[in-house]
């Protein structure tokens, strides 16, 4: 008899993913929040959980697959599921290996692979992957009735979400429909989580650059409405559409991360946070009254936020607010549907400066209608701008978006691997534009974050607000230079 009902496991290295920055410290190790919150769910019921983050740990794939079957688990969900677009199929190659591992093992442990990729590609994922089952969708529905099976020996599966081979045929399953209460849910089993090893993004704590930790992520909604056609982060829902939390389940997390864990660095994970103003100045408010000095970051489009917004967020700790800009080409903005005029941008830009809050500005280089000319626009609005952090990206047609479908449908060059899909790994291989290679995009990229990061009015601007420790900071990280397989002039 098993130990426990179901092992959820966050794969991921640090170091084949971010390459030369994973040794510096850069990049943020983030709480496994899928994992988490399918493991309150799951023990909520009544199951017997264990979670186990082998990047927080910094297992490598073997120590990953010794730990799974030392737990004896029925089951084990390896979750691909990060906390942005980007997360998820980057780790599949990693989560596949670790599957692998545990075959060879421990053959009579059950595996399954969950989380946004699988749920984008369920078919593909239950052909290439030696797992026994893929999860598509957030798993609430699948999970519970898959463990009640396995515990009564069926041998078929007609469970919705649930994906599996039968003599070598593939058996689909529909979706489960979505949740839509997410009050049923409880709190995400934060206990199960080292949560003193987590660790904030470095612009994040810009103010107080050598105290990162602890770090936490929590939802107040999921999902995005909108079809910007690069994006991913509905493939996991199935559709596009929004979900909200009551706001009373949102400070009650917030209380809980607060005072049994001393979490001051919260990461605000909707897609869109800033979206309805009247409930974003009501949780505003509610985190004001308690008085807890948090330091947050949350995201917003151009076209969503207002200056009532942006004032009470500020008040309650949201320090950053992260922007989609993307491109400082109109041509190019249009063509993504990102839905905003450049003229906003400007207005919106001067707005958060005003009220002393801070910008993490995401561009993205090599999206479908960019050349060299419009990709040097995206340079001088960064240049305008001069957010105090800048994410620079390469266009990637991650699986579950409309980029993908086109560059499958259009016979695109993708890359040869999931790991390609990584922003920062030697493997990166961008999406080709109409007038340039993904090699030509990738090189350009790189160029255009040595142009940033050794800016001197970027650089004059940090020393002035956050102090030369922080300034030295950057200088230092501006001199990794990361290797790259595919990178061409």
């Amino acid at each position: 008899m098993s130990k426990v009902d179901i092992v959820l496991v966050k794969p991921g290295s640090q170091e084949q993913l971010y390459g030369e920055l994973s040794s510096f410290q850069l990049t943020a190790i983030e709480p496994p929040l899928w994992g988490a919150i399918l493991a309150g769910y799951l023990r909520n019921l009544g199951y017997s959980v264990v979670i186990y983050d082998a990047e927080v740990e910094n297992w490598s794939y073997e120590e990953t697959a010794k730990r799974i079957i030392e737990a004896e688990p029925l089951l084990v969900a390896i979750v691909v599921s990060g906390t942005n677009p980007s997360a998820s199929t980057m780790n599949m190659t990693g989560a596949g290996k670790i599957v692998s591992l545990v075959h060879e093992l421990d053959p009579n442990i059950k595996t399954m692979l969950a989380g946004l990729h699988p749920s984008a590609l369920p078919e593909r994922t239950t052909n290439e992957v030696d797992a026994d089952f893929v999860c598509q969708g957030e798993g609430f529905y699948t999970l519970p009735k898959l463990i009640d099976s396995l515990k009564s020996g069926a041998k078929n599966f007609p469970i919705q979400g649930l994906w599996y081979k039968k003599d070598g045929t593939v058996v689909s399953n529909t979706r489960p429909p979505l949740m839509k209460n997410l009050n049923e849910l409880p709190m995400p089993a934060w206990d199960l989580l080292p949560i003193p090893k987590y660790r904030a993004h470095n612009w994040h704590c810009f103010d107080d650059i050598k105290h990162r930790q602890p770090y936490a992520i929590l939802y107040t909604s999921l999902g995005c409405p909108f079809r910007c056609s690069f994006c991913c982060i509905n493939a996991l829902f199935g559709k596009n559409t929004i979900r909200y939390r009551g706001l009373e389940k949102v400070i009650e997390e917030i209380d809980f991360l607060v005072n049994t864990y001393g979490v001051k660095n919260i990461k605000i994970i909707d897609e869109i946070f800033a979206l309805n103003e009247k409930r974003v100045v009501k949780l505003c408010e509610m985190i004001i009254e308690r008085g807890y000095e948090l330091n947050m970051w949350a995201y917003a489009r151009v076209n969503t936020v207002t200056e009532k917004m942006l004032a009470k967020m500020k008040e309650a700790g949201i320090n950053w607010v992260a922007y989609g800009f993307e491109s400082g080409s109109e041509r190019v903005i249009e063509d993504v549907s990102k839905g905003y005029k450049m003229e906003q941008v400007d207005k919106v830009v001067r707005l958060t400066y005003d009220l002393d809050m801070h910008i993490c500005a995401n561009y993205i280089f090599g999206l479908p209608e960019d050349d060299y000319d419009t990709m040097n626009q995206t340079i001088k609005l960064m240049l305008d701008i001069n957010a105090e952090w800048a994410n620079i990206y390469c266009a990637m047609a991650y699986p579950g978006s409309e980029l993908y479908e086109i560059a499958v449908k259009n016979n695109w060059q993708l890359p040869k691997s999931w790991q390609g899909f990584s922003q920062y790994a030697y493997e990166s291989l961008p999406l080709s534009t109409k007038y340039l290679t993904g090699g030509q995009v990738l090189a350009f990229r790189d160029y255009a974050f040595q142009v940033y990061y050794h800016s001197p009015r970027y650089l004059s601007m940090i020393k002035r607000k956050f102090g030369e420790e922080t300034m030295q900071h950057i200088m230092r990280m501006a001199e990794k230079k990361l290797k790259r397989k595919y990178a061409t002039i």
